[in-house]
C-alpha cells in the first residue's frame, strides 16, 4: 500500500489544494474539538430518540425518505440504513474520476465532523482512515439532480465503504469488500441517520466545481502568459495593455490582468512592421481575460462558501438555548454551485475561443508575419501543426456544445417533493470535463508558439517571455519530420500547469 506524510486536519475547512491532495493517500486527523462536537451531537440525537416522552418525528430517523416522508421508516436503526441506501442504487454510466470521488468524501467527512449532522465519531474516524489508503469508491456519473444533495452518487460511495458494490484500490476496479480487505479497512457500520447524513449533501457537486475552477484558473494564467509570448514573438506594440486605457475601461479584472501582462512584456521591443491595430484576439485580450477574471472571482467566492458550509438535512443544534433544536430545511440544495459551474462553463468556452483563434492566427501566413502556412518548414512535404489545429477546432466545438447552462433547467421529480431542482451535479461535472479540454487548448497554443520560433519567428525580446519559450523548448523537440503531437500537447499543458508563470 502507498503511504504519505501529507496530512489534513478536520479542524479547518478543506480548500481546493486539500481536495487535490486527497487523490493520493492523505493522513486525515480528527482533532479533539471535532470529536467533542460529534459526541455532543450524537448524544443530543440519542436523547431525542430514546429520552422520556414521545420521540419527535425526525426525517430519515423515524420516517421514510423523499416523497415518502409521511410514512414511518423501519423501526430497527441498522435496518433503516439499508432502507436509506438500497433504493438509491439507480445510477448509470461510467465511473467518476477517482480524484472527484475522494475529494467529495473529504468534503463529506469535514461536513459531518462539524457535529450538526448527528453522526457518530466512529463514522468520521473510519472515513478518515480510508484516506490513508488508495481506496476509492466506484461512483456512476449519472443519477443526481443536485437537490437533497448528491443522493445517488454518494449512496454508491457509502455502499462501497460498507463493502457493497465496487471500488478501486491502487487504480484497479474490484468488488468493494475485496478492496476494503486489501486496504486494511473494516466495512462501515451505520444506522439510518448516519447513512442519510453521508448522502444528503452536495459534496460531489462542490468537489467537481472546485477542481474544475482550479483547472480553468490555471488555463487563464497560461493564456495571459501565452498572449504576451504571442505578441512579443510577432513584434506587436504593447499599447493595447496601456494602464490608462484599461483604467478608464472601468473593470477591475481588466485593470489587474493588464498590469500583470505589462509586467510579463517588460523589455519588449516592437518590430515596427505590424498593423496599426492588432486582431481582437490580441488587442482585446486584456478585456476578455479581465472579464474572465471578474467571473472567476465570483466562482472563487461560491467555492469558498461551499467548502466551508454544511450541506445536510435535518441539522441538529444541541447547544441552542436550553434544550437544543432539530431543523429541517434545504442546505442540500446545490443552486450556488450550479450557477457558479454554469458561469465557469461560459468562461471556459470564451477562453477556449481565444486560444483557438490565436493558434489559427499563428498558422495563417496572411496574419502571422510571413511564417509558413501551418508552421510547416516545407509545406506539403511537411505539415507542421495542421493536425493540432484540427484537434483544437474539435476541442472548441465540444466545449461550446457543453456550455449550455444546466442550473436553470429544473424538472420536477420525486412526486413533486423535489418540484424545483438545480442540476448542480451536471453543471459541475460538465465544467470539469470542459476544463480538461481547455488545458489541452492552452497546450496546443504553447506548442504553436514554440513551433513558430523554430520556423522563423523572432525570439521574444521580453526576458520573461524568453524564459517561457525556453521552458517550452526544453520539453518539446523540433517537429522534424512530422510526428504525432498528442504527447507534445499534453507535455506543454503539464508545463503550463506546473510552472510559476510570469
Amino acid at each position: 500500500m502507498l503511504t504519505t506524510m501529507d496530512a489534513f486536519s478536520l479542524s479547518r475547512p478543506p480548500d481546493s489544494a486539500a481536495l487535490r491532495r486527497a487523490a493520493t493517500p492523505l493522513t486525515v486527523t480528527v482533532d479533539p474539538e471535532a470529536r467533542a462536537r460529534l459526541d455532543r451531537g450524537r448524544r443530543f440525537l440519542h436523547g431525542l430518540r430514546h429520552g422520556d416522552g414521545e420521540a419527535p418525528s425526525i426525517y430519515g430517523v423515524t420516517t421514510g425518505f423523499g416523497a415518502l416522508v409521511g410514512s414511518a421508516g423501519r423501526p430497527d436503526e441498522v435496518d433503516q440504513c439499508d432502507n436509506t441506501l438500497a433504493h438509491l442504487g439507480a445510477g448509470q454510466g461510467p465511473d467518476l474520476p477517482h480524484e472527484i470521488s475522494r475529494a467529495a468524501l473529504l468534503l463529506r467527512t469535514w461536513s459531518l465532523a462539524q457535529g450538526v449532522s448527528g453522526v457518530s465519531a466512529e463514522v468520521v474516524d473510519r472515513l478518515a482512515a480510508m484516506f490513508a489508503t488508495t481506496f476509492s469508491p466506484a461512483i456512476p456519473r449519472y443519477g443526481s439532480v443536485g437537490a437533497s444533495g448528491d443522493l445517488i452518487p454518494l449512496a454508491y460511495a457509502t455502499q462501497a465503504l460498507r463493502g457493497r458494490g465496487h471500488a478501486y484500490l491502487d487504480g484497479h476496479r474490484m468488488p468493494a469488500d475485496e478492496a476494503l480487505t486489501a486496504a486494511g479497512l473494516r466495512p462501515l457500520a451505520l444506522d439510518g441517520r448516519d447513512a442519510l447524513a453521508l448522502v444528503n449533501g452536495t459534496s460531489v457537486t462542490t468537489a467537481a466545481t472546485a477542481l474544475a475552477r482550479d483547472t480553468v484558473r490555471t488555463a487563464h494564467r497560461s493564456l495571459m502568459a501565452l498572449t504576451c509570448l504571442l505578441a512579443d514573438t510577432l513584434g506587436c506594440d504593447p499599447g493595447f495593455l496601456d494602464g490608462d486605457l484599461l483604467r478608464v475601461y472601468g473593470h477591475t479584472g481588466a485593470i489587474d490582468v493588464g498590469a500583470r501582462m505589462r509586467g510579463t512584456l517588460t523589455g519588449t521591443t516592437p518590430s515596427g512592421d505590424r498593423p496599426l491595430q492588432e486582431p481582437y484576439s490580441i488587442r482585446c485580450a486584456p478585456q476578455l481575460l479581465g472579464a474572465a477574471e471578474d467571473a472567476l472571482r465570483y466562482v472563487d467566492g461560491v467555492v469558498a462558501a461551499d467548502l466551508g458550509g454544511i450541506s445536510d438535512n435535518p441539522l441538529f443544534f444541541p447547544d441552542d438555548v436550553d434544550e437544543g433544536k432539530v431543523v429541517h430545511g434545504g442546505n442540500f440544495f446545490g443552486q450556488p454551485a450550479a450557477f457558479a459551474a454554469d458561469l465557469l462553463a461560459s468562461v471556459t468556452a470564451q477562453l477556449g475561443n481565444l486560444a483557438e483563434r490565436q493558434l489559427d492566427l499563428l498558422t495563417d501566413p496572411a496574419r502571422n508575419g510571413g511564417l509558413p502556412p501551418m508552421l510547416a518548414t516545407a509545406p506539403g512535404l511537411q505539415h507542421g501543426l495542421q493536425g493540432v489545429q484540427l484537434a483544437s477546432t474539435a476541442f472548441v466545438a465540444e466545449i461550446r456544445r457543453n456550455a449550455t447552462p444546466a442550473g436553470m433547467q429544473s424538472l420536477p421529480t420525486n412526486l413533486h417533493n423535489q418540484d424545483v431542482v438545480p442540476f448542480g451535479t451536471q453543471a459541475a461535472l460538465r465544467s470539469y470535463d470542459m476544463a480538461e479540454l481547455l488545458s489541452l487548448l492552452s497546450g496546443s497554443l504553447a506548442l504553436g508558439l514554440r513551433r513558430a520560433v523554430h520556423v522563423g519567428a523572432r525570439r521574444p525580446t521580453a526576458p520573461r517571455c524568453a524564459e517561457l519559450l525556453d521552458a517550452l523548448i526544453e520539453v518539446i523537440p523540433p517537429v522534424e519530420p512530422d510526428r504525432p503531437l498528442d504527447a507534445d500537447v499534453r507535455a506543454a499543458a503539464r508545463l503550463l500547469a506546473s510552472r510559476e508563470l510570469p
